[in-house]
């Protein structure tokens, strides 16, 4: 598993560099506007690559949520992995929040399952059948299956999940992030019920999201 840079996400540097280096081209040829354009599109980048490190809740039974941002709904759905009706919290991104995914509880990756699809708006009900997205089946220590879905949105382009079938995860851990608005649903297994509300503000690997029975 590659495990990010501490400060700014590693799929981040690519872009900041650009930005960077076409702004410091044009304000070297005396062109002002681009200059400042590229400077702006480079702060932007700064900010929204940016990775906080997280204070994470060690209490047993707890879960945190996968990703920042406010809680778009709380209700069941079939699991896209196994098909069983599960509660399911699904947590929706806009472009000023932190795009890195934490994993909700300590387990093993059973399970890896890419679809393509298409870019709807992530916080549309649709989106969770049609858009493009990546889904991550996690064994936690008591046998139970967690399934996180990556859910690319009307900005978003590209789905990162960096690690693979076999890895450990700690509670809180980085294991992948979404470019540019988006939305993870998380399917929640038989013993735990949610600790959020629509509408609640959560961030990834430090607000607990649910709790066991």
């Amino acid at each position: 598993m590659h495990k990010p840079a501490i400060g700014i996400a590693p799929e981040g540097w690519p872009c900041i560099g650009l930005t960077a280096l076409a702004a410091e081209v044009c304000a070297f040829a005396d062109f002002e506007i681009p200059a400042v354009i590229f400077l702006a599109a480079c702060a932007f980048s700064l900010h929204f690559f940016r990775d906080p490190e997280r204070v994470v809740p060690q209490k047993p039974g707890l879960a945190v949520s996968p990703a920042d941002g406010r809680i778009l709904h709380v209700i069941e759905r079939k699991d896209p992995l196994d098909g069983e009706i599960k509660l399911c919290i699904g947590v929706f991104m806009n472009v000023f929040n932190v795009h890195v995914n934490r994993a909700p509880v300590a387990g093993v990756v059973e399970e890896i399952r890419y679809w393509p699809g298409k870019f709807f708006n992530a916080s549309l009900d649709k989106a969770s059948e049609d858009n493009e997205r990546c889904a991550c089946r996690l064994r936690d220590a008591d046998g139970l299956p967690w399934t996180m879905v990556q859910i690319a949105g009307l900005v978003a382009r590209r789905i990162v999940c960096r690690v693979e079938a076999g890895d450990d995860l700690g509670r809180g851990e980085r294991f992948g992030m979404i470019r540019f608005g988006s939305r993870v649903d998380l399917y929640l297994p038989r013993g735990y019920v949610a600790a959020v509300t629509p509408g609640e503000r959560v961030f990834a690997g430090q607000t607990v999201i649910a709790r066991r029975t």
